[in-house]
């Protein structure tokens, strides 16, 4: 057994990669910095084990419609390998499933073979190589507008006590800037017995079916754009136990009030009433939030500020990233494909894929 002597919680050594492997005895956070020395014990017995148990990577997209299902998939798995190769990483990719669902919400994909951009389903932002890493930027200005955006928006749109301000205006918010998101909350549908149902549900649902078809695997779990939503809610929600190794949030709206402010009701017609949002019991290891201060769906950057850690003391680790996505000349910096594929995305995918695991997971 492996014992460690650290100074306490509040000395910045228990930085996130500790807390990970590392549990403390008799110290929470909060304790403070003069509290001295604790002994840790790692793990379980502190010993190394290769972990049996095969790696998945899943992936749920987000606003919009898409191309087929196989389609999109396949893209994603191209950027992931892009990335890979770009930085020369080492690392095989691990089995990858893509959780669709466009097709409840729309008739039909977008198609790839259609040439007219006047088509209803020409589909315009295809999968395209990357031009690479842009130069450093100096963040320090966008981070300052955003803090500023963020804080005027908490004041005007969310209440104290997490509910929502000016329902009417935004509700009308959700509805101009975010059609699906406004359907996931309040759309009704038909599915395939004919029972009324909301689309909300539907689409908890393929998400939940893939989850628990890899439960006994590990699991890196992607959310981009809505699909971040729906992922933190069924890991709320609907399966709260299930093991989530790595929760990857890309192009997240999150931090939004109004977002907020939906999964708070939820909360509260469970009973519960919160001050704030609180990572997933399910996350066992690390959410990663990774955000281009240009993506304008991912207004609010800091999930950290916004979501306490859970029971593990895992939080959102927030990460500023280049999405370098492009096509004809005009770039999107929300586009799945281009966060896929940039250097923070592959730190996370090969510390995943050659990750260890402590006896008594």
């Amino acid at each position: 057994m492996w014992l460690w002597l650290l100074p306490c919680w509040g000395s910045g050594i228990f930085r996130e990669d500790w807390q990970n492997v590392l549990y403390p005895i008799g110290l929470l956070p909060g304790t403070p910095k003069t509290c001295g020395l604790v002994w840790l014990v790692a793990g379980v017995v502190g010993d190394y084990t290769n972990d049996q148990m095969g790696n998945v990577i899943i992936g749920i997209h987000g606003l919009g419609n898409k191309p087929r299902k196989e389609t999109l998939e396949n893209w994603w798995r191209l950027a992931m390998q892009e990335g890979l190769d770009r930085y020369g990483r080492p690392c095989e990719l691990p089995h990858f499933e893509l959780v669709y669902w466009a097709d409840l919400l729309f008739d039909w994909p977008l198609d790839e073979t259609v040439d007219d951009p006047d088509d209803p389903y020409y589909l315009k932002e295809r999968y395209v190589t990357g031009g690479g890493e842009a130069e450093p930027e100096d963040h320090r200005l966008s981070r300052k507008i955003l803090d500023f955006v963020e804080e005027q928006l908490d004041k005007l749109l969310l209440n104290p006590d997490m509910s929502i301000n000016y329902e009417g205006l935004t509700d009308r918010l959700l509805r101009h800037y975010f059609r699906e998101l406004e359907i996931y909350y309040s759309r009704e549908c038909n599915d395939q017995h004919n029972i009324r149902c909301t689309a909300r549900t539907l689409i908890r649902g393929r998400l939940v079916e893939v989850l628990q078809k890899y439960a006994g695997d590990t699991i890196l779990l992607i959310g981009h754009s809505m699909g971040s939503i729906i992922a933190y809610d069924v890991l709320t929600f609907l399966v709260p136990e299930l093991s989530i190794h790595t929760f990857v949030t890309i192009g997240s709206p999150l931090g939004f009030p109004v977002v907020q402010g939906k999964i708070a009701a939820e909360w509260l017609a469970n009973g519960m009433r919160m001050e704030k949002l609180k990572t997933p019991s399910g996350i066992r290891k690390n959410w990663y939030n990774q955000t281009d201060l240009k993506d304008k769906v991912a207004l609010v950057y800091d999930l950290r500020a916004n979501y306490k850690p859970n029971r593990r003391w895992i939080r959102p680790r927030d990460q500023i990233v280049y999405n370098d996505y492009q096509i004809a000349g005009e770039a999107n910096h929300h586009k799945s494909f281009g966060y896929l594929r940039t250097r923070e995305f592959v730190d996370v995918l090969c510390r995943f894929t050659r990750k260890r695991r402590f006896l008594g997971r």
